[in-house]
C-alpha cells in the first residue's frame, strides 16, 4: 500500500439556495488509516459524503482520488475508481439471499450487465467468493437466509459485504453502527478493523467509543466547517468541540 493521501479536499464548498451547507472543508485522509467526520446533526457530515461520491457537486472546490481529480465525474465513475459507499439506510435485496445479494455485487463488479441474462450454472462461478465475503462478516450461518428475515445488525453487515465485493480502495461508512445494541456494535467495529487492514475507512459515526476504539484520526464537523482535527485524545480535550458537540459531561 502505497503512502500519503488517497483523499484531499481542497475548499469543498457545497451551497443550497443561499443556504452553506458545506464551507470550504479541506480534507486528508492518510491511506491505510480509519478515519472518522463527526459533529453534531445538520454539521454537513453526509452532504459531505454526497460529495465524495458524487451524489452531490460541489459549488466550489476540488476532490482529489488516489492522485486524481474527481471534482466533475458521475458517481458510477468514481465507484469504478474504488470508492465504495454504505448508507444510514441498509440498501439490500430483502427477498433474495444473503449469498445472491453479495453474487449480484459481484456480477456488478465485473461490469458485464448481460449476467443478468446467463444461466444458473453460470453464476455459480460466482459462488465461492461470495461464500468467502459472506464468512469474513460473520454471516455464514446465515448464507442461505432471506435478507428480509436478518436481524438489523446482520443486515448491516451484509450489507457491508455488498461494499466490500466492489473491492473499494476507500471505503466510507454512514454511520455503520447506528440502530445496533452493544453486541452487534462490537462485532461491527471488529469487522471495520478487520477489513481496514488493506483498505481505507471514512467513517461518519454518533457513537463516539466507536470513534475511540477504531480511529486513527478525526474531523469534527460543525455548521458545515472544520472545526477540529487530530486523535480522539486531542479533539476531545478541545474546548471549542466539547462545547459545540461533546457537551460538559463526555470527555
Amino acid at each position: 500500500m502505497g503512502e500519503g493521501p488517497i483523499l484531499v479536499t481542497e475548499d469543498l464548498t457545497k451551497e443550497f439556495a443561499g443556504f452553506v451547507a458545506v464551507r470550504a472543508v479541506n480534507l486528508r485522509v492518510d491511506r491505510g488509516s480509519i478515519h472518522a467526520l463527526i459533529g453534531p446533526n445538520g454539521a454537513g457530515k453526509t452532504t459531505c459524503f454526497n460529495l465524495l461520491t458524487k451524489f452531490l457537486s460541489p459549488t466550489h472546490g476540488r476532490i482529489v482520488f488516489d492522485g486524481r481529480d474527481i471534482t466533475a465525474l458521475k458517481p458510477a465513475d468514481v465507484a469504478r475508481l474504488g470508492v465504495g459507499r454504505s448508507f444510514q439506510i441498509s440498501a439490500v435485496f430483502p427477498h433474495l439471499t444473503v449469498v445472491e445479494n453479495v453474487r449480484i455485487a459481484l456480477q456488478r463488479r465485473r461490469g458485464n450487465s448481460f449476467d443478468f441474462w446467463r444461466s444458473k450454472r453460470a453464476l455459480h462461478d460466482l459462488d465461492d467468493r461470495a461464500a468467502a465475503l459472506v464468512a469474513d462478516v460473520g454471516l455464514a450461518p446465515d448464507v442461505d437466509t432471506l435478507a428480509v428475515e436478518l436481524p438489523y445488525g446482520r443486515k448491516r453487515a451484509l450489507e457491508l459485504a455488498t461494499t466490500l465485493a466492489l473491492e473499494p480502495q476507500l471505503l466510507l461508512l454512514d454511520e455503520p453502527t447506528a440502530g445496533m445494541d452493544r453486541e452487534d456494535i462490537a462485532r461491527i467495529s471488529a469487522l471495520i478493523k478487520a477489513v481496514a487492514a488493506d483498505r481505507t475507512v471514512l467513517m461518519v459515526e454518533h457513537n463516539l467509543s466507536v470513534v475511540a476504539d477504531l480511529c486513527d484520526r478525526i474531523t469534527v464537523l460543525t455548521r458545515g466547517q472544520v472545526l477540529a482535527e487530530g486523535d480522539y485524545q486531542a479533539v476531545s480535550h478541545d474546548a471549542a468541540v466539547r462545547e459545540a458537540y461533546l457537551g460538559t459531561g463526555h470527555a
